[in-house]
């Protein structure tokens, strides 16, 4: 019965088994600052939650989760502050302190060397 039916209309038939690739919706894939422009507009609350979908394009929903997510994430950033861990990694300071301890030796010794040999007049 359906396939007579779309037989009788074959400019429907037509549009459903050949998309055309201008009618298929891609997927937007937005950047995180302007994620962030979104939260924090939604956060400073200026206009209504009805307002900022139509000035961003956005689905309500996309709005609040990241207003949601700013929350959570907002404390994270302050106790990370609080616990002294400014982004870098701890360095493990024993294998340069060692090198330094093998330049030292070395600058010792070639200074002795030069000396001997009469090549290194002046003292440092």
């Amino acid at each position: 019965m359906l396939a007579r039916h779309l037989a009788d209309h074959g400019w429907l038939q037509e549009a459903f088994m050949n998309p055309k690739a201008s009618d298929r919706r891609t997927r937007r894939t937005l950047s995180a600052p302007f994620k962030a422009k979104v939260a924090l507009a939604a956060v400073r609350e200026d206009k209504t939650l009805a307002e900022l979908p139509d000035q961003y394009e956005l689905h309500p929903t996309q709005i609040n989760e990241g207003r949601c997510q700013l929350h959570e994430r907002a404390v994270q950033v302050f106790e990370a502050r609080r616990s002294g861990a400014r982004g870098a990694p701890e360095v493990d300071l024993s294998p340069l302190h060692a090198k330094i301890g093998q330049l030292a030796l070395e600058n010792n010794f070639l200074e002795r060397a030069l000396n001997k040999a009469g090549l290194l007049s002046a003292k440092r």
